[in-house]
């Protein structure tokens, strides 16, 4: 990653329930679109019309598409070629021209890089990035990949549990994401995991049950910057852009199915 600046002041979290918020869009179909941003990413929520066209353009870097539950697939056609995958699941779609259709009723997320100026334009959020924050480190490319750019599906189902692991990490050029297991019923309150970054946000996207996000600001030397705690409760689905270096740390809290995605942009060198 490129160099942020650790003086400059912290930015406010940003919190976006889609449960209570109207779409930012509705396509020619009837499929139900939000778009919010981050610093180096672009993320597209659909709650598709199974047939319907969610996606038809061309662009100049990867996009990652995830695929959020088994009612959740895709016909996906580029390079003369035409992929299906059903969910859950994260599908690499390569620089260049590209359709996404919904063939289930299920969720489906984009993310797009924010160079991409026409899409980050449409986040209902554009606004909070006029100016680039100065803490996150701007998007530095991992290396392309070995074999070149295609499309790649990889099925959760065959990303076996390892009771060690916290989560299922995917790495692409510009985008990690840690598809995290859904878990049943709230966390242990004894057992919450506080920690921050120093020069990355980090997206939460929740898609089912409800959460609270702590987040704690650091204190400077400047008391005119101390903000309160946030213990923001989010609905599903939902997306919070937490900033560094901001102490964070996020509970389940329904009585049933709980899940969150994490998403960095870029990859996590840690």
């Amino acid at each position: 990653m490129g160099k942020a600046d650790p003086n400059a002041p912290v930015a406010a979290p940003e919190f976006v329930d889609y449960s209570i918020t109207a779409p930012d869009g509705v396509t020619a179909g009837g499929s139900r679109q939000w778009i919010t941003r981050g610093q180096n990413f672009v993320l597209v929520y659909s709650e598709p019309v199974a047939g319907d066209v969610l996606y038809s353009g061309a662009l100049a870097s990867e996009q990652v598409v995830l695929l959020i539950d088994e009612s959740s697939a895709m016909t996906g056609t580029g390079s003369g070629q035409t992929h299906t995958a059903t969910g859950p699941a994260l599908v690499v779609i390569p620089p260049g021209q590209a359709e996404i259709t919904s063939t289930g009723t299920g969720p489906i997320v984009q993310l797009i890089q924010s160079d991409e100026e026409e899409w980050a334009k449409r986040a209902s959020n554009a606004e909070s990035y006029a100016t680039p924050h100065p803490r996150v480190a701007p998007l530095e490319l991992w290396p392309e990949p070995v074999d070149g750019y295609r499309w790649r599906v990889y099925r959760m189902a065959d990303v076996p549990d390892e009771p060690t692991r916290f989560g299922r990490i995917f790495r692409t050029r510009a985008f990690m994401v840690n598809f995290i297991k859904p878990m049943q019923g709230p966390r242990d309150p004894h057992k919450m995991s506080p920690h921050f970054h120093d020069d990355f946000e980090q997206c939460s996207l929740i898609v089912a049950g409800t959460y609270v996000h702590h987040i704690q600001t650091p204190w400077s030397t400047d008391s005119t910057t101390w903000r309160p705690e946030d213990h923001a409760r989010v609905g599903s689905p939902s997306v919070t852009i937490i900033p560094p270096p901001t102490i964070h740390t996020s509970q389940a809290i329904g009585s049933g199915t709980n899940h969150l995605i994490d998403i960095f942009s870029g990859p996590r060198h840690d």
